[in-house]
């Protein structure tokens, strides 16, 4: 294994607890104590002395520790396609560029090599759990339990034939047939994926309903994102895509929308009444200039918001940091309004939020006591962090993940002080960087 099998009993003692729950707590002089895994207990630090004087301590007395973040929106493997289509609209660049070099490329081995890569990068930047969309999720979860990260695998269904699949049907069997065999596994979840409403037909949305009702795991689609995609659903079906999959029995408390740039009132409405999740992706859509979502207003309404990176080929980073901050500036800027999304809500979308989303709120997303202990420490020193007033507030609005030190998924410490921790003769990430740069030159003539 490259990960240690025997966990320590171990606490941790921050300057800062950001706990995420309550929102807006900061919790100083206190300590975190982990065993088997958990999160067993949030107790002040002079306790914490006397009743866990046995177990490992880790100082961190320059540091916030915040809950591991959540990417409520990946597509991982496309880590090995950064930067090989930018500045374009989404349709050309999809049509144009990113799906004929997935016909061409896209394999098991591709999909865990680019799968490593971005598990790498999410690591270093305090990413704990990834909400993934792409082929081969087989491959994809090799990478990501090799890592020893936490992954909701998306079960993807489109209606053309890939490499992958050759039509709806056997798509969503291979799917189902994986998490028939990876269901019980504790860092493992599953979601449904139809790709978008431009690419499932109304007969597979209907077998995606049945399905997410019997098997209980939510659907996650890219919906509303440009508003091509809209004047497409009024031509080909009478009505928006969101109005689309209401009436096709998909709205409801297990839908993650991603993206959701293009929502009305109505709408904003509709998925509070229903409990749905928006996987908010602000990088991504700035990028593909697909507008500005209205994250102030749904917050109001009471959607429950996640906070996603996209693909590096979409984004260039899986920057969980960069989007909270982005994701707050922007808000304000849409809303006119400075008090919106302020800096307890944009962490809360980027842990609790994703958390929520992925039906895993009961176990990961804030520092609370029987939660599984996937943490993130951010150390709060040097001149861009200094002085510090409120670490909330600086680990929004300041810190970036270049400033993560050390991340643990279930109790184990997969980043030590900036680096992977993992034993170098059989850690998952040997050789990553020759075989990614044998993809990079495998792309480059694409064409």
């Amino acid at each position: 294994m490259t990960l240690e099998s025997v966990l320590a009993d171990t606490l941790l003692c921050p300057r800062w607890i950001v706990p995420v729950e309550p929102a807006g707590t900061v919790l100083e002089d206190h300590c975190v104590a982990l065993r088997d895994g958990l999160i067993e207990a949030v107790l002040p630090r002079a306790d914490a002395d006397i009743g866990y004087s046995a177990y490992e301590k880790v100082e961190l007395g320059e540091h916030a520790l915040i809950p591991g973040l959540v990417n409520a929106h990946t597509h991982a493997a496309m880590c090995l396609m950064r930067g090989i289509a930018d500045d374009l609209p989404l349709m050309r660049w999809l049509e144009e560029h990113i799906w004929p070099a997935e016909a061409k490329h896209v394999s098991p081995a591709f999909v865990k090599d680019g799968t490593l890569l971005a598990c790498a990068e999410m690591l270093r930047g305090g990413v704990t759990c990834f909400n993934d969309m792409y082929f081969y999720p087989g491959a994809a979860l090799e990478a990501a339990l090799a890592a020893g990260m936490r992954v909701s695998l998306g079960m993807i269904v489109l209606d053309f034939p890939s490499a992958y699949g050759a039509d709806p049907d056997d798509y969503l069997a291979k799917g189902l047939a994986l998490r028939d065999q990876w269901r019980e596994h504790p860092l493992v979840t599953f979601c449904l994926a139809p790709h978008a409403p431009y690419t499932v037909s109304d007969a597979t949305f209907g077998k995606i309903a049945k399905l997410a009702a019997e098997v209980e795991v939510p659907v996650h689609i890219h919906l509303h994102e440009t508003e091509d995609e809209i004047r497409r659903s009024l031509a080909e079906h009478g009505v928006r895509p969101l109005e689309r999959l209401r009436r096709l029995g998909l709205l409801g408390p297990g839908l993650i929308a991603v993206h959701a740039v293009h929502v009305d009132e109505r709408e904003i409405a509709l998925l509070a009444k229903q409990g749905a999740s928006v996987a908010h992706c602000p990088s991504s859509n700035l990028k593909l200039a697909s507008g500005f979502a209205p994250v102030a207003r749904m917050a109001a309404a009471g959607v429950n918001l996640a906070i996603g990176s996209d693909g590096a080929a979409s984004n260039n980073r899986l920057d969980m940091f960069g989007e909270m901050r982005l994701a707050a500036l922007l808000a304000k800027a849409v809303a006119g309004e400075a008090e919106a999304m302020p800096a307890q809500a944009a962490l809360r979308a980027a842990t609790l939020g994703g958390a929520t989303a992925l039906g895993l709120e009961a176990r990961i997303g804030s520092v609370v006591a029987g939660k599984a202990a996937d943490l993130a420490a951010v150390r709060i020193t040097g001149p861009e962090l200094s002085p510090c007033y409120d670490p909330l507030s600086h680990v929004v609005y300041a810190a970036g993940r270049e400033h993560v030190s050390d991340v643990w998924v279930a109790g184990k410490r997969l980043l030590r002080e900036g680096m992977l921790a993992y034993a170098e003769e059989n850690s998952p990430f040997a050789a990553l960087d020759t075989r990614c740069k044998l993809w990079q030159n495998s792309l480059s003539v694409r064409a």
